[in-house]
C-alpha cells in the first residue's frame, strides 16, 4: 500500500506541475523523482520537486537550489552543464520494516552535470544526500520548455 501511495505522489506532482508549467525552464524527471527548475539569476536555479531512492523506502518533498559553473569553466556555449546546490525538503519513510526510521526535515547537498544532444533534450545525472534519506544517485531526462 506504501508503495502505491509514492506512485499516487508523484501523480499529483506531475499534475500540479503542468498546470503551471510556464513559468518553468526546464523539467528533469528520472528514475527516482521529477523536478522543475526556475531560473532566478543567470548562474542559479531553484527547483520544487519530489523524489525517492531506488528502494522506494523514502519519499522526498523540497526544493533544489543550483549553481551552475559554465560560465566559472568557460562551458556556457557547450551542450554540458556542471552544476552543485544544496536541499531541503521533508523526507517521508515509506518502508516496509519497523527499523528506527522516521519521517523529519532533510538538508543536503547534490552535486550533478548535463548533456543535451539537441537544443531541447538532455540527460542529467546526478548524486545527492540528506541527513535524514542518506545518499541517492539519481539518472534521467531534462527537457527545455
Amino acid at each position: 500500500m506504501k508503495k502505491v501511495s509514492l506512485l499516487f505522489i508523484f501523480a499529483m506532482f506531475l499534475t500540479f506541475a503542468n498546470s503551471f508549467g510556464q513559468a518553468r525552464k526546464e523539467l528533469n524527471f528520472g528514475l527516482v523523482g521529477i523536478n522543475y527548475e526556475i531560473p532566478v539569476h543567470k548562474d542559479i536555479t531553484i527547483a520544487p520537486g519530489v523524489g525517492t531512492n531506488f528502494d522506494l523506502d523514502w519519499i522526498n518533498l523540497g526544493v533544489k537550489g543550483n549553481y551552475y559553473f559554465d560560465n566559472a569553466f568557460g562551458i556556457s556555449d557547450s551542450a554540458w552543464d556542471v552544476y552543485g546546490g544544496l536541499n531541503v525538503g521533508y523526507s517521508i519513510y515509506n518502508g516496509d520494516n519497523d527499523l528506527d526510521n522516521s519521517s523529519d526535515l532533510n538538508l543536503g547537498l547534490q552535486v550533478g552535470g548535463r548533456w543535451f544532444w539537441n537544443d531541447k533534450w538532455g540527460l542529467y545525472l546526478e548524486i545527492a544526500g540528506g541527513n535524514v534519506s542518506g545518499m541517492s544517485p539519481a539518472i534521467g531526462l531534462t527537457v527545455k520548455l
